[in-house]
């Protein structure tokens, strides 16, 4: 499959790295652009990103970007972590980058566009605009881990969210322990 990630400037790169990790594991391909906020967070929250070698990485001032036309068979676009800014402009169809062109592709397109806001807590602008989005045919997966898998590390707090993603996406994974299932999806 082949998928778009944008990375905008809110708290969360964890989330972006391990969910490029997986879908670079699984063979998918992926195009990434980042914010000009997101090259800060990143650098504060991890470092620095580790893209594998087939996927691209694409600055978010450029609309020279392969997955800003509908004509462009992409899969899926996720926007993980997702700003309120960024969300806000999707929202409202506000081209005015990369990032938010693609959203407004994947949304004219109807191809999977996902949203994973980070900020808390909302405003009722934010929860709008959310509305707005679900309306227009987004999904969002607010970046919300959860505990009932018993998780032991900031690795596995991230994996049950990217999970959620990883499953929206269609994509096969192991990284949870389903609810009230074994290993692997046993009962």
């Amino acid at each position: 499959m082949r998928f778009v990630v944008a990375i905008t400037g809110a708290s969360g790169a964890l989330y972006a790295q391990r969910l490029i990790d997986c879908l670079a594991d699984g063979g998918h391909q992926a195009d990434v652009v980042l914010s000009n906020h997101a090259h800060e967070v990143i650098a504060g929250e991890i470092g620095e990103l580790r893209l594998p070698g087939n996927f691209t990485k694409h600055r978010d001032r450029s609309m020279q970007v392969p997955f800003a036309s509908g004509s462009a068979p992409y899969d899926a676009m996720v926007v993980i972590p997702c700003s309120m800014g960024t969300l806000a402009r999707i929202a409202y169809g506000y081209s005015d980058s990369a990032i938010t062109r693609a959203a407004d592709v994947f949304l004219k397109e109807r191809r999977k566009l996902i949203l994973v806001p980070r900020e808390t807590p909302w405003n009722l602008v934010h929860a709008r605009n959310t509305v707005t989005l679900i309306e227009a045919g987004a999904t969002l997966i607010p970046a919300m881990p959860s505990f009932y898998g018993n998780p032991q590390t900031i690795g596995d707090l991230v994996d049950t969210l990217v999970a959620r993603v990883l499953d929206h996406l269609g994509v096969e994974h192991d990284l949870i322990r389903r609810w009230k299932c074994g290993p692997a999806g046993e009962s």
